[in-house]
Parts: C-alpha cells; sequence; structure tokens
C-alpha cells in the first residue's frame, strides 16, 4: 500500500496545541516506561502563560500522513542562553515521532531552516523547552519510568536523530539512590557533629514562601554559573515553578542553609509526582486532583527527585561551604525516611562536573538514566 504525502503544519490555534501536546501519549501507549503528562501542565508550558516565553521566540509543529498526526518538533532561540556570536545558536525540543527516518527528517530540517532565517549557525537540544525545563534525550535506561519533571524517549529516536548529522554535544545522568544508604562513615560523624560555628540549616518557612524562592533563585543562579549551558532563572521563571509545586511539595523536605546570617545553599526533594499520576491518563479532572494529593499527602509515593541543590561560589571552596552539600542531604534524607520515602533521584548532573559526580557516588548512587544533547552545524 502507498502511503500519503507527508506534510508539516506550525502549531497555530488552541486545537493545533492539544494535537501537539497529545500525540505523544498516542506514540508511547505500548511503553510500559511512558507516563502521561498532565495535559493542563503541558497548556501552560506551551503557551506564553511560562515566563519562558518573554525572553524567547518559540515555533511549535507536527508532521502529517494520511490525516494521522505523525510527529512533532518546536525550534527556539533563547535570548538569555550563553552565546558565541561567530556562532551563534539555537534549540530544537519536544521531539517526538513514529519510528521513521523520513518524519524525522522532515521535523528536524523544518526546525533547522527556521533557527538559520534567524541567523542561527548551530543548533542543539532537545530542550524542553529551556536548560532549567527538561534536558536532554534519553539514551539510556529504558526500562523505567521517568520521575518529575524528565523525559522519556523511545529508543529508536536517538539513532534517528544521528542520521540527519546530529552528535553528541553532553551528556547529562540521572543518579538513583536508596534513603537506607548512608553519606560515607568520615563525612557523616563530621555532618553529625553539627553545623560549624555560623552554619545554620533550616527548613523551608511556608508563611515566607515567596521570599524563599526568590532566595532559592539567588543561589541558583550563583551555584550554577560556572556550568556548561548555564542560562539564569529569572525570578518569573521561579515563581511560576513555585506555584505550580505549592500544593505537592513537603516543606519538611526543602532545607536551606546560612553562613553568618546569609542564605548559602539549599537543596530540594520533590516527591515524585508521576508516581501519582501514572493511571490518570494526562487528566486531572474529576477526580484527578482529590486522587493525586491523597496518593502525595496520605498514601505517599515512595520515591523522590532531587531537582535543584546549589551552594553559593564563594562558599563552595571553603572547610565550610565544602560540608553544606552532605548537611542539606541530610537533613532531607532524614524526613524523607521518617516519612517513607525509599528511593530518591539525584538529576540531571552534566558528565563532566566532577565534584558533583562524586557527591553523587559518595551517596550510594548509581547512573541509571542517561540523557543526550545533541549538536549540528547548521551549513
Amino acid at each position: 500500500m502507498s502511503r500519503g504525502a507527508l506534510t508539516i503544519e506550525p502549531v497555530a490555534s488552541k486545537a493545533a496545541l492539544k494535537r501537539f501536546i497529545r500525540l505523544p501519549m498516542r506514540l508511547n501507549a505500548g511503553d510500559p516506561g511512558w507516563i502521561p503528562p498532565l495535559i493542563s501542565e503541558r497548556e501552560a508550558a506551551f503557551t506564553p502563560k511560562n515566563p519562558f516565553f518573554d525572553h524567547a521566540e518559540v515555533q511549535f509543529w507536527i508532521a502529517c500522513r494520511d490525516g494521522r498526526d505523525v510527529g512533532r518538533i518546536s525550534a527556539q532561540i533563547d535570548a538569555l542562553a550563553p552565546n558565541d556570536p561567530a556562532r551563534p545558536a539555537g534549540h530544537f525540543g519536544l521531539i517526538a515521532a513514529e519510528d521513521d527516518p523520513e518524519v524525522f527528517a522532515l521535523l528536524l530540517s523544518t526546525a533547522e531552516a527556521w533557527l538559520k532565517a534567524r541567523g542561527c549557525k548551530v543548533v542543539l537540544g532537545p530542550f524542553n523547552l529551556s536548560v532549567n525545563e527538561e534536558v536532554g534525550l534519553l539514551v539510556d535506561g529504558f526500562a523505567t519510568p521517568p520521575m518529575v519533571l524528565m523525559g522519556h524517549d523511545p529508543a529508536y529516536t536517538g539513532g534517528r536523530i544521528e542520521e540527519q548529522g546530529y552528535a553528541k554535544a553532553k551528556d547529562v545522568y540521572a543518579y538513583l539512590c536508596k534513603m537506607s544508604d548512608d553519606i560515607p562513615p568520615g563525612i557523616l560523624r563530621r555532618v553529625r557533629r553539627g553545623p560549624a560555628a555560623g552554619v545554620k540549616l533550616r527548613m523551608l518557612d511556608m508563611s515566607r514562601y515567596d521570599e524563599e524562592v526568590v532566595a532559592m533563585t539567588d543561589v541558583l543562579n550563583d551555584a550554577w554559573s560556572g556550568n556548561w549551558g548555564f542560562t539564569p532563572t529569572t525570578e518569573a521563571e521561579t515563581d511560576q515553578l513555585g506555584k505550580s509545586l505549592r500544593a505537592v511539595i513537603e516543606p519538611k523536605m526543602i532545607w536551606f542553609a546560612e553562613i553568618d546570617g546569609e542564605t548559602a545553599g539549599f537543596v530540594v526533594l520533590l516527591p515524585n509526582v508521576n508516581e501519582a499520576i501514572a493511571d490518570l491518563g494526562g487528566r486531572l479532572a474529576p477526580f484527578g486532583w482529590a486522587k493525586l494529593l491523597w496518593r502525595l499527602k496520605v498514601a505517599r509515593v515512595k520515591s523522590v527527585r532531587i531537582p535543584l541543590m546549589g551552594v553559593k561560589r564563594k562558599f563552595a571552596d571553603t572547610l565550610r561551604g565544602q560540608m553544606l552539600p552532605f548537611q542539606l542531604m541530610d537533613a532531607g534524607a532524614t524526613q524523607a525516611r521518617a516519612l517513607g520515602y525509599q528511593t530518591y533521584e539525584l538529576s540531571w548532573i552534566l558528565e563532566d562536573n566532577a565534584p558533583m559526580n562524586r557527591i553523587c557516588v559518595s551517596l550510594g548512587g548509581r547512573i541509571y538514566k542517561t540523557y543526550r544533547i545533541y549538536e549540528k552545524a547548521l551549513a
């Protein structure tokens, strides 16, 4: 049977955006590792409700054949992302398609042409939508579902992207740890002696939630500023994330460290919402919110993710600062164990971030998922 012509269309309506969001649900329906995202959350993330759109130009497309949606992709240029004036870069993201080289070729060439028309010389991705959201394509660790705010892709996707001339730019890791694994004995003894003079550990103060979010942004942008691909998180972006997570966070698992009265570091242990929404089919209505909150607050999921941790750079190389990651982790993990959580993920970690990789290994972590960021020069 001959196949119809393959076409591609820009997403230019609410109806098209709904098709764009739902497409991966059909493509991945038979994958036991796939967890349908909440449709309402995706709708907010892919429209100007997302503060990312304040500093980025974004376009979405859907590929179609025989009246059926067969692929999707985004292209975006983030004004805050690091850039080499000699080789200005744009990004692609949100790629999902049937296992068909023709579909991948059309999706990627369309995104490349859009970026090239806007002066880009290099394309990197996938970023869904920015380096501060979902990063990279899953290339190892397909057997287990992703944790909250992490991606999941069919195993064939990486090969199809590479067929179009893309090569690895950077890998990022997700480490899995058991709550029962402890900090190395020598470090643990130092942690359990209590904070050094001038160091104070404290839990998130929900009565000052907005101020706490600002302090977190401050530390995050300072601590991560030397990392590859670093793009500052705006207060609007952190504020939006804080609001979206307020109902599901556990304050006892978010800790700050102060040195001489200054906020010096923090850690966030986030309940793995994906565990709670796996059977909701992407919908919260009519009883999804009740189910979600009951599972998170009463029945409790068993895993957490650590998406955010940082220590200000001016403290990182001091004796007091070097202990903060372990002290913060110990404080958060102690509370998590008491609440019944069993495992946690540290992610994402750049492959060449030696200090963080050492910390993850010292905590008993093993790399169980690898995500790849691809790169291609635009001729």
